[in-house]
């Protein structure tokens, strides 16, 4: 090992070398956590024949979700692999002159992009990687490189324009009757535009660009993606063919692509008209089609198209088997009722919510937000879970129901760093596993934890409680 290797580079090899050896496959993630959760609710005096049934009926509850991350991978691959969008990346590839750099690069474009959709980061992160391994000149560690590409789903996401509880609280129709009467309306200037909101996510930008700085191997020490065996060459590009039948012809004619982009084009302006460009991005069906379309026209023929969505199925695998576990372990938190007729998302936020009080709430509920979000990696959907306890706790304690919110989005993105789950698509397009990105990731958890606790408690001090706004 070079000795001239600093303090968080050495810890990041170490925590390297210990993922490789023992972090299993996400698969095995996932199929633990169904086993924790099933002996959990069974311990709570939850019959066997109703946590297998919850889990049964929650296996495939996820099946649209599913589909959504699999086009995310699908239209940002055939996206990527057409001409026009390739020499962009190469052009934003070409800026970084050095490993440690490109490793940056990567994380500040991921974490910005993230604040204005998740979605598009992941993709735009991962192709950026994929454009800057092709490189000869850098000594980028192809691993750390990913890891950063990763970071905006794993730090500051969830404190932008996507966030998936900010979205639902500022939108009365789309909230659940109950869940409204707790909280009202909280538009977004008492969520992600406080300026406490802002602040924290300027902190945690900048703990987060100096931490994927200085774990970044340099030199011998750097696994550039040629040393791994894992350069991602440019897809080919077909720009002439002959073609002698009408089949062929209609298969290399850009006119069908065309045409199906044209209305779909209207379709998004009516889209975006009607619900502006914030709410319509936000929409993962918008956001999917929009790349799919994007990719007709940017690819031009249909062969051309079809063929780069043949190349990209192979990454969606992991996507596809993982992700009805984590859907078997959301129904059982909820629906697998104990012996005292409660599940184990009611105890658990039951307890965090009586173990707090206003100076403390931030802290608490940050710590069971993180705890359960690694169970159930949904920040919609387990918003929808824990809201109705915990927000009526910040109601009878007197805490800033918008910090409340913020509170929730903060910690939401912590357990996304060690949890494989929203890795799968961004490892999928690399060609890599949990495991050799997790070792970067688990460091930038362990600063983010403190951090981001400290953070909310302190200016959650600064903001006063107001009432429930009805619509």
């Amino acid at each position: 090992m070079n000795r001239h290797v600093g303090a968080l580079e050495r810890i990041s090899l170490r925590c390297c070398a210990w993922s490789e050896r023992w972090i299993p496959d996400a698969y095995v993630f996932a199929v633990l956590g169904v086993i924790i959760v099933a002996v959990a609710a069974i311990a709570l005096g939850s019959p066997v024949t109703q946590t297998a049934k919850a889990f049964g009926d929650g296996f495939w509850s996820l099946i649209p979700f599913t589909m959504q991350m699999s086009f995310i991978i699908i239209g940002g691959y055939v996206v990527a692999s057409s001409p026009p969008a390739a020499r962009l990346i190469d052009k934003l590839a070409a800026f970084p002159s050095t490993g440690r750099g490109a490793v940056c690069w990567v994380a500040g474009i991921s974490m910005l992009f993230s604040l204005l959709h998740w979605g598009l980061s992941m993709v735009l992160g991962s192709l950026l990687v994929r454009a800057l391994s092709r490189r000869d000149d850098l000594d980028m560690d192809y691993r750390a490189a990913a890891a950063a590409g990763y970071l905006g789903m794993g730090s500051v996401w969830a404190m932008g324009l996507s966030s998936s509880a900010a979205q639902l609280q500022a939108n009365p129709a789309s909230m659940p009757p109950a869940l409204l009467q707790i909280t009202g309306v909280i538009p977004f200037t008492e969520t992600i535009f406080l300026w406490q909101s802002v602040a924290l996510t300027a902190v945690l930008i900048v703990v987060t660009l100096a931490i994927a700085w200085l774990t970044a191997p340099r030199g011998e020490n750097a696994q550039t993606a040629r040393r791994l065996g894992a350069v991602a060459e440019p897809p080919p590009v077909v720009t002439s063919v002959e073609s002698s039948r009408p089949g062929e012809w209609l298969e290399h004619s850009p006119l069908l692509n065309v045409l199906i982009a044209a209305l779909g084009v209207v379709w998004l302006i009516q889209e975006f008209a009607t619900k502006g460009a914030a709410l319509a991005i936000s929409n993962l069906n918008t956001y999917n089609f929009l790349f799919v379309m994007l990719g007709l026209l940017l690819c031009w023929r249909p062969r051309v198209f079809l063929d780069a969505v043949s190349r990209s199925v192979s990454s969606v695998s992991g996507v596809l088997i993982q992700f009805p576990f984590y859907g078997g372990i959301a129904a059982m938190l909820v629906s697998a009722v104990g012996s005292d007729g409660q599940s184990i998302a009611h105890h658990l936020s039951t307890f965090f919510a009586q173990a707090a009080n206003r100076e403390t709430f931030p802290v608490v509920m940050g710590i069971y937000s993180a705890v359960l979000g690694f169970f159930v990696p949904s920040g919609g959907g387990k918003w929808i879970i824990e809201a109705p306890y915990v927000m009526q706790a910040a109601n009878e304690l007197k805490v800033h129901l918008g910090w409340a919110v913020q509170v929730y989005n903060a910690a939401e993105a912590l357990p996304n760093l060690i949890n494989p789950f929203w890795m799968l698509p961004l490892l999928g397009i690399l060609k890599l596993r949990a495991r050799d990105v997790i070792g970067y990731t688990m460091i930038q958890f362990i600063v983010h934890v403190p951090v981001v606790l400290f953070l909310l408690w302190a200016f959650g001090m600064t903001l006063e409680y107001k009432p429930p706004v009805m619509p």
